[in-house]
């Protein structure tokens, strides 16, 4: 037993292994949702959702889309948030304002480079690789920047399921209107 979420462990292996920051986003949502926002990491979830998705954004040639999420991430990545994940939060308050900076000083010009996160704990970063390795998958592998079907996820992907989600909390929302 560990005291590390699943979800989390998997994010990092995504994050340092395969770069699909679009599944990382997606395996930290989810388990930031269950947590709810009373969570005491809830705010780093947020943050660390934020970055896989600049970084996502980042790769695809969108500054503008990757600032923005990098600006709000900042706030939510400090280091009395992240330590407690295992990670070094004050590298990584550095590494992520480094990124921010390249952005507005660059802009659509700023090239796209691979990120690492800071993982202080030995007993984390033991877990990761070992699933990594369970996986088969190489850690700290540079991106695809040429896999269409990672880089433009997004856009590939079935949202059915969100869309009769969001759908069907829409009726609900419409329904108690009406009772009230």
């Amino acid at each position: 037993m560990n005291d590390y979420a699943d979800a989390y462990i998997n994010y990092l292996v995504e994050f340092h292994t395969t770069r699909d920051y679009f599944e990382c986003h997606e395996l930290l949502e989810e388990h930031w949702k269950k947590q709810g926002r009373d969570d005491p990491h809830a705010a780093a979830w947020v943050g660390l959702i934020q970055l896989a998705v600049a970084q996502y954004h980042h790769r695809r040639g969108n500054a503008a889309g990757a600032r923005k999420l990098l600006l709000q991430a900042i706030p939510r990545l400090r280091p009395e948030g992240t330590n407690p994940l295992g990670l070094h939060g004050e590298k990584l308050e550095r590494i992520v304002r480094a990124v921010l900076a390249r952005l507005e000083a660059e802009g659509d010009h700023a090239p796209y480079v691979d990120i690492e996160l800071p993982i202080a704990s030995p007993e984390l970063e033991r877990l990761c690789r070992q699933r990594a390795a369970e996986l088969g998958l190489e850690w700290g592998r540079p991106s695809p920047m040429d896999d269409r079907q990672l880089i433009e996820r997004h856009k590939l992907r079935d949202r059915s399921d969100v869309i009769l989600a969001r759908a069907e909390a829409a009726a609900r929302r419409g329904a108690k209107r009406v009772s009230d």
